[in-house]
């Protein structure tokens, strides 16, 4: 039977079968025309591109509940515009407030939601042994417009201390010990296994996680550069010392041969990254002898290559899906890159990290680093210390700094000439009870914990160089408190740079007096002569009761700045504290490392060198030999 009209057979009808088919085509009508409305409307292309894409088309949009799967597996949201206003970061809780209840800092994909932005969080975490690091991170972060952040709390301690101070802050549930557990201890290792678990917890999410270390600081806004590798799932900083490409796109795979470093990494919410986090994690809980990053670079390295593509530097890495970029090592920097190389400055970039690797005296020693730099916040009382500052302009003959080949010699001439200048400084700062502002050290060796030829072949390291103090002395052991009895009273210290911070006040730098030194029975040589330009002409061989003498009761002058170090101090008049000075000091001292082809490879430096005529820098001959000079 042939199809006939359907408008003549409805015209051809009874009255009530043709109002049925009007209704029911006008039904068909008005629901094409919404089908058709819904396709093409602002919001469906909306959806359409959260189909594609993770990262949300427009920077006010978060992803929430409820969840749904698209191609390729990746776990998206429906889109939701966020409401009202986020507390600023730093906006501490009303003044009698309580506590709130622990379970409202537990994590949860809401707490991340409140402070997402561009998909994106940052975070980091730690126990209360950090928190003037946990500060600094933040600090640096918030300067520089960022805010979508949390701090993971390993105790209660410190998230109660970060709570109180407007720090967006959650519950890791550890319970961990609030000391320093340093590193390569049980309690490091998990600290290690924490930071892994957190990011097999967070990525479901559904956000892009850029998760730091605390000993890291951010000196410029990372974000953007971030975004011009849509396509990665993991971008991860490394150890990489030696330059592979001279501007600011990502390191050559190819040739970077150092460890891949996670202490700075992005992760994006994908299946090849949720499953690297979700086996990372198990291979870490079945194991506790691996060390997480040795299991990140195992598993990363199962295979790398081919290039993703000719232009982004991203690789196939892993299972062969994961798409993997290295951040450059000359912006994104390691404690080598930045403190001794300084490649960003050679290369005219400019540094978005600095991570406080590279360095031999613990956590004291990556804080002094950080205020070398001019980079950590510490309390205004820092800067003004009650018993004033001691500070000397150091002599160092040019012959000693550039001439002659760069080896142990030459390097040992120099350091020495310099151990003993600060030697006097460490000595008259005692007898003042005076804060030593250490001088600028220099260096024509590299240290390292492994043999090499004075600096690593194909670095960028100048020679010499502004070495940090972690090079030469044992900062930790400077700053830890020893018994008085056995070593006199302690002697603080501060950085290099610390009259040049921003954060020195005015009423320190205003308060100056400069010594200089004279030769006893000269003209104007008097030590009880103050001129009113701030100038005190003290004479050159001064022992220990000519200096409280003279400079004890200057205790209103806030710094105290010596010429010179060179014959300044006699000697302490009193045998026992001499005796207790030359035991501290003699600990203050470290190793240089490392002689290539000896075993050990290290060589003592030495504080009171000079009182051994036939000194010379050479590694310990016998078993006997291999231990410091004290």
């Amino acid at each position: 039977m042939g199809w006939k009209n359907p408008f003549k057979e409805v015209t051809n009808s009874k009255p009530l079968f043709l109002t049925v088919y009007g209704i029911v085509l006008i039904g068909i009508i008005f629901s094409a025309i919404y089908v058709f409305s819904a396709v093409y409307s602002p919001d469906s292309a909306i959806s359409w591109n959260l189909s594609q894409h993770v990262t949300p088309s427009s920077p006010n949009q978060t992803l929430d509940s409820p969840s749904l799967r698209v191609g390729g597996g990746v776990m998206l949201s429906t889109p939701k515009l966020q409401m009202g206003k986020v507390k600023p970061i730093w906006e501490t809780p009303p003044r009698g407030s309580e506590m709130p209840p622990l379970e409202t800092f537990r994590l949860t994909k809401e707490m991340v939601q409140e402070r997402v932005r561009d998909n994106v969080i940052v975070a980091t975490f730690g126990n209360y042994a950090f928190m003037d690091f946990i500060h600094t991170w933040v600090k640096h972060l918030t300067d520089l417009g960022v805010e979508n952040l949390l701090v993971g709390a390993m105790d209660t301690k410190l998230l109660e201390a970060l709570y109180w101070k407007g720090v967006p802050v959650f519950d890791m549930g550890s319970h961990m010990s609030t000391i320093d557990v340093g590193w390569g201890s049980p309690t490091f290792h998990k600290m290690g296994r924490e930071k892994v678990v957190l990011i097999d917890s967070m990525l479901p999410f559904g956000y892009e996680l850029l998760m730091c270390d605390t000993d890291m600081v951010w000196l410029k806004n990372p974000l953007p550069y971030l975004a011009r590798y849509p396509e990665a799932d993991v971008l991860t900083s490394t150890d990489q010392v030696t330059p592979t490409v001279t501007d600011d796109r990502l390191d050559n795979w190819q040739e970077a041969g150092g460890a891949y470093n996670i202490g700075i990494f992005h992760w994006r919410p994908t299946d090849s990254a949720k499953k690297l986090a979700k086996e990372w994690k198990e291979m870490l809980l079945a194991d506790d002898k691996i060390w997480d990053q040795n299991g990140f670079n195992d598993l990363v390295h199962k295979q790398l290559g081919p290039p993703v593509d000719d232009e982004s530097g991203l690789v196939y890495a892993y299972d062969g899906t994961l798409k993997l970029g290295l951040l450059p090592a000359s912006i994104f920097c390691s404690g080598h890159t930045y403190f001794v190389q300084a490649m960003y400055q050679q290369l005219r970039l400019e540094p978005y990290a600095v991570h406080t690797t590279f360095q031999y005296a613990g956590t004291e020693g990556k804080r002094h680093r950080l205020r070398e730099a001019m980079v950590f916040y510490d309390p205004p009382e820092y800067y003004d210390s009650p018993g004033g500052f001691l500070t000397f302009k150091p002599s160092i003959p040019k012959s000693l700094l550039l001439d002659g080949e760069h080896n142990l010699q030459t390097h040992f001439t120099l350091v020495n000439y310099q151990i003993k200048q600060i030697r006097t400084a460490l000595a008259i700062a005692s007898i003042l009870n005076r804060t030593l502002v250490m001088p600028p050290l220099w260096c024509r060796l590299d240290r390292l914990w492994f043999s090499h030829p004075g600096v690593i072949t194909g670095s960028m390291t100048r020679q010499p160089f502004i070495c940090p103090l972690d090079h030469v002395f044992e900062v930790h052991t400077m700053l830890k408190a020893l018994p008085i009895e056995e070593f006199g009273p302690g002697i603080s210290i501060r950085e290099y740079s610390f009259f040049d911070n921003p954060l020195m006040p005015a009423q320190v730098k205003d308060s100056w007096l400069d010594v200089q030194l004279c030769q006893e029975g000269s003209e104007s040589c008097q030590s009880n002569i103050t001129n009113t330009n701030g100038v005190l002409r003290f004479p050159k061989h001064s022992n220990e009761e000519t200096l409280k003498m003279v400079l004890s009761p200057l205790k209103d002058v806030k710094v105290i700045q010596f010429s010179s170090m060179q014959d300044a101090f006699l000697g302490f008049t009193d045998k026992t504290r001499e005796e207790q000075f030359r035991k501290r000091v003699k600990r203050y001292v470290g190793i240089w490392c490392c002689v290539d082809g000896h075993d050990p490879g290290h060589i003592y430096y030495d504080m009171y060198w000079d009182e051994k005529p036939d000194w010379k820098p050479l590694p310990p001959q016998t078993p006997e030999d291999d231990q410091p000079h004290w």
